[in-house]
């Protein structure tokens, strides 16, 4: 009983950095369609940072909690409810789909320096349960953000740098790679399930954490 105390009080803890790393992150693909030129997520509510507009019941909160819990924290991963963007109506569509799909693992970039810098400052607090919370949420935070970012620009359709792969290949080229995208789901499965996924981002993420580390000496 006081395991499962501690695993859904560690799971409240992270609750809040998750939900803002997946809904931030599909509320900038958004924005910026949105600034070249394609209203309709705009129009549909979803650029914005309420959270119930985004989330998706399995990807925000059963998928996170369930790896959180499995792996004993070492993993993270999820995701919302897909912002819609017509392609077709951005300025010039080709072109903008790469600052569209790049928008998301960058503002989950910022999010990780933030919570950083968060547990910096809880790092500096004098012994207590707040800094020990703020601490233990901010690293969720770290987690989550670097996983997200690291992730998403992977060369694979479903994420966004399977849309950024479109946006710079040669025309002929990116049409046969998008007609992937209707696989990318079963293919991100098999690559997590076979430990190809593992493989490809840990070297990644153990440096960007390093990284981290380093710069904020934490």
């Amino acid at each position: 009983m006081e395991n499962l105390t501690e695993t859904l009080l560690t799971l409240l803890i992270i609750a809040l950095p998750v939900i803002l790393a997946i809904t931030v992150h599909e509320a900038a693909h958004g924005y910026v369609a949105r600034h070249f030129g394609d209203l309709t997520a705009w129009q549909l509510g979803r650029v914005t940072l309420n959270p119930l507009r985004h989330i998706d019941p399995i990807g925000t909160v059963l998928v996170p909690a369930l790896l959180y819990w499995s792996t004993g924290g070492a993993f993270l991963f999820g995701w919302a409810k897909p912002v819609p963007v017509n392609f077709g109506r951005l300025h010039d569509p080709k072109k903008d789909m790469l600052w569209v799909a790049a928008a998301g693992p960058f503002v989950n970039l910022l999010m990780a320096l933030a919570w950083a810098l968060v547990l910096k400052l809880a790092l500096g607090l004098p012994d207590s349960a707040l800094g020990e919370v703020l601490a233990a949420m901010a690293k969720g935070g770290i987690g989550i953000n670097a996983m997200i970012m690291l992730l998403n620009p992977l060369p694979a359709s479903k994420l966004d740098g399977g849309r950024i792969d479109v946006s710079l290949l040669p025309h002929r080229k990116a049409w046969k790679f998008a007609q992937l995208e209707r696989f990318g789901f079963l293919i991100l499965l098999a690559l997590l399930f076979t430990h190809v996924l593992d493989k490809i981002l840990d070297p990644l993420l153990n440096g960007f954490l390093r990284l981290i580390t380093a710069i904020f000496n934490i």
